[in-house]
């Protein structure tokens, strides 16, 4: 690694990954040939499955779990909370044990546009298409190609290929 990143010891990276740098990983995994951009975050109890890429200035929080050759594009962003707040009713800042993870799936050969917002509790099918600016807000089934704000499908990808 270098020295412009910042790799807790509780991460577990696969072979032959490489982390670009200015990157933050702490408590999660890493698979087998895949590749970070610069500036990432990954939170603990996330994955990242073997030979992804996980373009720069995305956000990966707790509960994100990213199968195999999955494409996260640039500045993507996921969320893991549904009701999120900075303290608790009495006004005591709120700690993790107040408030419930809720994970979020990115099924194997799966993109992700740049740019785009996933919320907490979503599916995303095998070999999905979202499209860059996308705010997803409810599971994409497998081959579907969605857009917009909320992500709307605007059609399927053929199953004998890989590409439109």
């Amino acid at each position: 690694m270098n020295e412009f990143c910042c790799i807790a010891p509780d991460v577990r990276l696969g072979k032959d990954v490489k982390i670009s740098k200015f990157v933050n990983l702490y408590g999660c995994e890493i698979g087998d040939g895949s590749k970070l951009g610069a500036f990432v975050e990954i939170q603990k109890n996330a994955a990242v499955g073997r030979r992804c890429k996980v373009s720069s200035h995305t956000f990966i929080c707790e509960g994100v779990r990213l199968e195999d050759e999955v494409f996260i594009g640039h500045g993507v962003m996921f969320i893991n909370d549904l009701y999120p707040r900075a303290a608790n009713a009495d006004g005591s800042i709120q700690t993790e044990s107040d408030w419930k993870v809720t994970p979020t799936l990115v099924k194997k050969g799966a993109s992700i546009g740049s740019g785009a917002t996933i919320l907490a509790g979503i599916t995303i099918g095998e070999r999905a298409l979202v499209g860059a600016g996308a705010v997803v807000t409810r599971d994409v089934p497998a081959r579907a190609v969605v857009a917009g704000s909320p992500a709307r499908v605007l059609r399927y990808l053929p199953e004998n290929t890989g590409e439109s």
